[in-house]
């Protein structure tokens, strides 16, 4: 299986961006629980043009992120791994098993409570620390794993942006939400008409994004919907969707992603905060992703196989799989996101992102071993060609 120049693209600045979130990461605790934490948590909160710089990024800079989300999984079901039936059923049912599970062990311990509506939080994957992890075993990792990570972590996280869309909507305007879709109307139509030039299509996703704001749905659903109004053509390096995704995903990864984790997690961590990872909300989270995930991912896809639904892919076992639902188990960037969008109370946020961090670093770790004790040593000469 060849893999497209565009995909080789984006999988290798989403796995530098991947060791880039880690750094970030780390900087950005160590900073808020020095001597220059109040003044640095003070900066991210500081408010310009009504709204503070955190709340500009998660609603506006993200918007970007979610379009390139948007264009990755147009690409991949019109020229990828999901453009085949059988090829696309199999990330698709591990995603399906990757978002149901997570959230069913969350409610299991959640239902009734107020943090209920904290179910959405450990049924996303972060695909830059995902693949920022997988990138660390070197060539050992085939082609089919890599493709079948991405494909996996672009339907968790569409998955996880229709469930944005539908429960995390407080106050909904009727009038600029009409506006919004219809304008993402007109941009289907000039699709439908071939209209080749990316500025009319940039220029209404900005309306789109701003009327989406004030609707009260979340403003970042504008990025996929703009993704899919774009025209995709023969994916040739004149496309305009090759064109916009080929811009975006380096400062994506370099930037955006970055400064999404510096500016959330800013997390001022307690001296007993190891205490609050045994409270129901936390225990939920963590007990999702580094449990659900993986299960999930691993007994759906397994059903769909014996099933005929889906083939697993070529050169893979069920031992990488499970490997994989690991990974996966990396919630960070869109599980402090749902966040954010679940809760108000700050502790409740800080004590879910500590929640976050600790699953996700349990997840990474035990997918990274996994996968480095199952994949083999050296790849095949036909493999190796693919990378």
């Amino acid at each position: 299986m060849k893999l497209t120049y565009l995909f080789k693209e984006f999988f290798r600045s989403e796995k530098t961006g991947g060791l880039l979130l880690i750094l970030a990461t780390v900087v950005s605790l160590l900073i808020a629980n020095s001597s220059f934490g109040d003044g640095y948590i003070g900066f991210w909160n500081t408010y310009i043009g009504g709204h503070s710089i955190v709340h500009w990024i998660n609603d506006g800079l993200m918007t970007i992120f979610f379009l390139l989300i948007g264009l990755e999984l147009e690409r991949e079901i019109y020229n990828g791994e999901l453009s085949n039936f059988q090829n696309a059923s199999f990330p698709f049912l591990g995603a399906i098993g990757g978002l149901f599970f997570p959230a069913a062990i969350f409610m299991l311990l959640n239902f009734g409570l107020p943090t209920q509506d904290g179910a959405g939080i450990p049924m996303a994957t972060d695909i830059a620390f995902a693949i920022g992890i997988l990138s660390l075993l070197g060539k050992r990792v085939p082609a089919t794993l890599k493709i079948f990570l991405t494909a996996l972590a672009v339907i968790d996280d569409l998955g996880a942006i229709i469930i944005i869309a539908i429960f995390y909507t407080n106050e909904l305007s009727a009038m600029n939400l009409f506006i919004s879709l219809g304008i993402f109307g007109l941009l289907l139509a000039l699709k439908r008409m071939k209209v080749w030039n990316l500025i009319p299509y940039l220029l209404g996703g900005v309306a789109m994004w701003y009327f989406m704001l004030n609707s009260g749905v979340h403003a970042t659903i504008t990025g996929v919907l703009l993704a899919f109004a774009i025209p995709f053509g023969d994916s040739n390096e004149h496309s305009p969707s090759f064109k916009l995704e080929h811009a975006i995903h380096k400062p994506v990864a370099f930037f955006i992603l970055p400064l999404f984790a510096l500016a959330n997690t800013s997390i001022p961590i307690a001296a007993d905060w190891y205490n609050n990872l045994a409270d129901h909300n936390s225990l939920g989270i963590i007990l999702g992703l580094v449990i659900g995930k993986p299960v999930g991912i691993f007994l759906i896809s397994f059903i769909g196989v014996k099933l005929g639904w889906a083939r697993i892919p070529q050169n893979l076992q069920w031992k990488h799989i499970v490997g994989v639902g690991f990974l996966a188990g990396i919630g960070f960037t869109m599980s402090i996101f749902v966040t954010l969008l679940a809760y108000e109370d700050e502790i409740l946020i800080n004590n879910s992102k500590i929640a976050i961090l600790v699953a996700s670093l349990i997840a990474g770790i035990v997918g990274f071993f996994l996968l480095k004790w199952t994949l083999p040593q050296t790849l095949s000469e036909k493999e190796t060609e693919e990378i």
